[in-house]
């Protein structure tokens, strides 16, 4: 049984917010601080990512733990359902069965959606709320920034064509008559 009325319940879900999450801050300054460029909740995309770098061609997703089911193993067995909990993500013992299929729901269609940005053509980063503490983030950050940069890299690496060999028997610097 909920601990809190209806209407308590209604205002603290009213207040979670979906765009400009403090995870969310962290990373879009830690990434214009570096001078990477982005696009915010791009509508045209599958599962409007939270950071769009389109000279990347990478799509940012910055996931809260508990929403996405970071480390929260689902598996069923038979009838019966095992489900454990990670250091970073706790289900509720309130309303269980709703968070669980809420929870496995949201990470179906987190995967749904990367497969079809990977058919656009799109790289996906996924970002967790808890690689984001204050010890991690600097490193969380520079590992995002190596990333776009291979990425570039690997996108616009120089291909080399071997020179066409010069015979002798070519006429090389022969006038050609007219």
């Amino acid at each position: 049984m909920d601990h809190l009325s209806l209407q308590q319940r209604h205002q603290n879900m009213a207040a979670i917010r979906s765009k400009d999450t403090k995870p969310e801050m962290v990373v879009r300054r830690g990434l214009w601080k570096r001078g990477f460029r982005y696009r915010l909740n791009h509508k045209r995309l599958p599962g409007h990512p939270d950071l769009v770098l389109r000279k990347y061609r990478t799509c940012i997703f910055v996931n809260g733990c508990f929403w996405h089911g970071h480390h929260v193993a689902l598996l069923q067995t038979n009838r019966d359902e095992l489900i454990t909990d990670s250091a970073c993500c706790r289900i509720p013992n309130t309303n269980r069965e709703f968070w669980v299929a809420k929870i496995r729901r949201n990470k179906e269609r987190d995967k749904e959606e990367q497969r079809e940005l990977a058919k656009m053509g799109w790289h996906c980063i996924t970002v967790w709320e808890c690689e984001l503490s204050p010890k991690k983030r600097e490193k969380t950050i520079e590992s995002i920034a190596f990333t776009l940069n291979h990425i570039w890299l690997q996108d616009h690496r120089i291909t080399t064509r071997p020179y066409p060999k010069i015979d002798e028997d070519d006429n090389i610097g022969e006038t050609v008559p007219s």
